[in-house]
């Protein structure tokens, strides 16, 4: 098994595609569902500060993307920023989203996910971001982000939310 986590490139985003499409169902992630757009439209979000591809043997199998808090680009709703400026005891430019976040089935429990998360949560010390995220409760996605130290900080009811979804989670992750 060779593990590679890059930048993204846009010849990946057929494969990331599938691959979000793929795990879905087990995942609940993205909570909508049929999406509103092309999978690979929903990878490769507008407004992103960086991306990157977990590559395994050669075959894209897994994204992540920081996202600013407050880039009109990104659209990000504002009671999440408040609840997340809040958390951290930051204003809102001072934060950074970790969002696009998956990994294909059938690589789960072989790191993928954590080395996509390193990649992310390193992009936004380097950027001096506080780090932010949001979880729809409704997979194991949020216990595994309290187990890895974040934490709630609100919940709120997003514009994209069906009406018989559970709030969003917001979380933070306390910077060391």
């Amino acid at each position: 098994m060779s593990l590679t986590i890059r930048p993204r490139v846009d010849t990946d985003l057929p494969a990331l595609g599938r691959a979000l499409v793929e795990q879905q169902s087990q995942s609940g992630y993205p909570h909508r569902d049929p999406l509103p757009m092309a999978p690979e439209d929903f990878v490769a979000r507008a407004g992103a500060l960086a991306t990157w591809t977990a590559e395994l043997d050669g075959v894209p199998v897994g994204h992540v993307a920081t996202l600013p808090v407050l880039d009109p680009a990104v659209s990000r709703e504002p009671e999440l920023a408040r609840l997340w400026a809040a958390g951290h005891g930051l204003p809102a430019e001072r934060l950074g989203e970790v969002g696009v976040y998956f990994t294909a089935t059938h690589v789960r429990g072989q790191g993928v996910g954590a080395a996509l998360m390193r990649a992310a949560l390193d992009d936004l010390e380097n950027r001096d971001l506080a780090p932010c995220l949001d979880v729809v409760p409704t997979g194991g996605a949020a216990g595994l982000y309290r187990r890895t130290g974040w934490l709630e900080v609100g919940t709120t009811r997003p514009s994209w939310l069906h009406d018989d979804s559970p709030d969003v989670i917001a979380m933070v992750l306390p910077r060391s």
